[in-house]
């Protein structure tokens, strides 16, 4: 009986990555919708991997990182991530906020910017939800979006206190979306309760 997500085998990993493709072109669509223009995605890395690695895929624990956190419920049951370095993020309000400046003295967080980035994370994240739900038939829930400006070790920090006692493995995605001046770079991680994850592989016809 799988008890943490170092058990699963090539087959289940398989199945997560193919989640992860079809959420990350999802999440270009929603992007491309949210920002009014045409956006290309490169193939996204889907990987499982431990916190330590993705920590440092993300420029390493004290690198500034923008992270918006969705708890999901329901029939499944998780939390997912939104992740961003912190000059994307400029680069994303830049365009989403006409006459927003990116230098480096104007770059504090307003109420208003710091709402938009947070709406920003909770469609793209939810698009990988809704890949698991359309999937599997599942019924999730979605909690309001948290948002938070951290250290990369400090974000991370929240899965690996609720969800450490299940292993040090999660799902990570890294994306690189096109537009028509920048190149934006994210990263979503999630985390499946174990019940979650048995169930999510039975509605696909596959046991743990």
């Amino acid at each position: 009986m799988l008890k943490n997500y170092e058990e699963l085998n090539e087959v289940h990993i398989d199945v997560l990555r193919e989640i992860g493709n079809i959420g990350a072109g999802n999440a270009a669509t929603a992007l491309a919708s949210i920002l009014d223009e045409r956006v290309e995605m490169s193939l996204p890395v889907v990987r499982i991997t431990d916190f330590d690695t993705a920590i440092n895929a993300l420029g390493g624990a004290e690198a500034m990182t923008v992270g918006v956190l969705v708890n999901f419920y329901g029939e499944a049951n998780g939390m997912i991530m939104f992740l961003m370095k912190m000059e994307d993020a400029q680069k994303i309000l830049s365009i989403l906020l006409q006459g927003f400046d990116t230098e480096e003295e104007s770059e504090e967080m307003t109420e208003l910017k710091l709402s938009a980035i947070k709406e920003i994370g909770n469609i793209l994240g939810s698009s990988y939800i809704n890949a698991i739900a359309t999937l599997t038939g599942l019924q999730i829930n979605l909690s309001v979006p948290y948002i938070a400006i951290d250290m990369a070790g400090a974000i991370m920090s929240v899965p690996i206190i609720e969800f450490g006692s299940v292993g040090d493995k999660i799902m990570f995605i890294e994306e690189v979306f096109s537009g028509r001046e920048n190149d934006l770079r994210s990263n979503v991680i999630m985390f499946a309760q174990i019940e979650t994850l048995k169930l999510i592989m039975e509605r696909l016809g596959l046991n743990l």
